[in-house]
C-alpha cells in the first residue's frame, strides 16, 4: 500500500496500492496457484479490492464485496499514530487498551469476521475460499481460533502485507492450519507494515 507518511488509513476511502503493493498481492495469489479456489471475497476498501484483483485473474472469479471484513473504525484514522499519541487530546482515547477505547471493540471485530467466514464456508461448494481483509481483523480471527485473548500489543502482530492465514473447519469451529508470507522478499522495501 502507498503510505509514505505512515498514517493510519482505517476506513478512509481512496487509498490504493503502490506498485510494490500490486506485486505483493500478485505474489500471494501466485503462491496458491493450482488450489481449488472457488470463491473470492474482499473488504469494500479500495486497497483490499486491488489486492483481490490478482486472485480474481488467477482463478477466474468475481470479487464479492463483503462489508463485514472491513477495517475497524478507529479514532486515529488519518493520523500518524506515533505522532498523535504525544498530544494530550489523544490520551483519553487510549484509556482502555483492552476494549480498545480508540475504536471498534475487539469482540465486535471478532464476531463479524467469524460470521463472514462461517457464511462463506457454508456457501462454499467444496473448494477453497479466499477473503481479502486487513491486519487487525485478520489478527482477531487468528487469536480467536487459537483461544488467545483478543487484547494484544499491536506492534507484535503476526500478519504482514499480503500474508495468508489459512483456516479449516473442525466440527463446529475453525482452526488455523497454516500461515505464510509469499511476498516476504518484497517486505523489506515496503513502507507500511500492516496486512491487507
Amino acid at each position: 500500500m502507498f503510505n509514505p507518511h505512515g498514517i493510519l488509513y482505517g476506513r478512509i476511502a481512496g487509498y490504493h496500492l503502490s506498485e510494490l503493493g500490486h506485486a505483493m498481492a500478485a505474489a500471494a495469489a501466485e503462491s496458491l496457484a493450482g488450489h481449488p479456489v472457488t470463491a473470492l471475497y474482499a473488504s469494500p476498501l479500495q486497497r483490499a479490492q486491488e489486492s483481490a484483483q490478482p486472485w480474481a485473474e488467477q482463478f477466474g472469479l468475481p470479487i464479492v464485496t463483503e462489508e463485514r471484513i472491513i477495517e475497524p473504525h478507529n479514532w486515529f484514522e488519518g493520523t500518524s499514530v506515533k505522532r498523535a499519541v504525544r498530544h494530550p487530546r489523544a490520551w483519553w482515547q487510549l484509556r482502555n487498551p483492552l476494549q480498545p477505547s480508540w475504536g471498534e471493540p475487539y469482540r465486535s471485530v471478532e464476531a463479524r469476521m467469524i460470521a463472514a467466514i462461517d457464511d462463506a464456508w457454508t456457501k462454499a461448494d467444496g473448494g477453497d475460499v479466499v477473503m481479502v481483509s486487513h491486519q487487525m481483523p485478520i489478527v482477531m480471527v487468528a487469536r480467536s481460533v487459537k483461544g488467545l485473548r483478543l487484547p494484544h500489543n499491536p506492534s507484535n502482530r503476526r500478519c504482514t502485507l499480503s500474508s495468508i492465514t489459512t483456516l479449516a473447519r473442525e466440527g463446529d469451529r475453525f482452526v488455523e492450519v497454516d500461515y505464510q508470507e509469499p511476498a516476504k522478499e518484497l517486505l523489506a522495501s515496503a513502507i507500511d507494515s500492516g496486512a491487507v
